[in-house]
């Protein structure tokens, strides 16, 4: 990887990746997109970065990037909250910002996903994705559309005769990121992002972080009762403290 583009690099999981990477001999120049302003103290010299809100019909600034051999998404945010409790706005704003512009995106670079040169591409998702998330039925309906969707176009990538993946990161909560409205704390996200790197460049489909101490055993769960699990994570975030009761 010489070329990366990062969208949502500005801060947390992303910008991790993006600093881990600038730190490769290899690495010429990184791209960050982000509709929020790079921190000036987590600026480097092979940064490069722009401010875009991905709820813009006009995705024409990604014609500027055609030079990449790396894809990166992060962006994307979601809440805590009994769907009662949303309203139209939080609905359209989240699959405008966590589903949506992923598509488009990849559409724009598909002709480089699909070709036979080496192209690395990775969208971190979320475990939620993946079952049923009472208090996170906008942000896990987001994500499970992003699920299916990256299956569906690695296969078609596979059946074109290319090497090339995207990766599907989908870890559960992340610390020292700013998902939650958190500070980024590199120090405690490097490990994850070098996780993620590797998986990257060898062009894996899938990266469930804490696979096995954890999710293998949830997944199954979920899918022997998903409306057991269901209320099992309903409880599980009642008690955490996360939720107003």
């Amino acid at each position: 990887m010489k070329k990366i583009l990062i969208v949502g690099g500005a801060n947390g999981i992303g910008l991790s990746i993006a600093t881990e990477l600038s730190k490769r001999s290899e690495v010429e120049k990184i791209y960050i997109v982000d509709k929020a302003k790079l921190n000036e103290e987590y600026n480097n010299s092979k940064f490069q970065s722009y401010e875009f809100d991905l709820t813009l019909q006009d995705y024409s600034i990604f014609s500027r990037f055609n030079d990449i051999d790396a894809l990166v998404i992060t962006a994307g945010f979601g809440r805590l909250a009994l769907f009662r409790d949303v309203n139209d706005r939080h609905i359209i704003d989240s699959f405008n910002v966590n589903t949506i512009p992923v598509m488009r995106i990849i559409r724009h670079f598909y002709n480089k996903l699909e070709s036979q040169n080496d192209f690395y591409c990775g969208v971190m998702v979320s475990i939620a994705g993946f079952m049923s998330s009472p208090f996170f039925s906008i942000y896990g309906a987001t994500k499970a559309a992003l699920k299916i969707f990256i299956e569906s176009v690695n296969v078609e990538l596979e059946k074109a005769g290319t090497s090339n993946r995207i990766l599907n990161v989908s870890p559960g909560s992340l610390k020292g990121t700013s998902f939650t409205k958190g500070k980024t704390d590199l120090s405690v996200t490097a490990p994850m992002a070098e996780e993620i790197i590797n998986h990257l460049e060898h062009k894996d489909d899938l990266f469930i972080p804490q696979y096995e101490e954890i999710f293998k055993n949830v997944l199954e769960r979920y899918h022997n009762d998903f409306r057991a699990e269901g209320r099992h994570s309903y409880e599980y975030k009642m008690n955490s403290g996360r939720v107003n009761k």
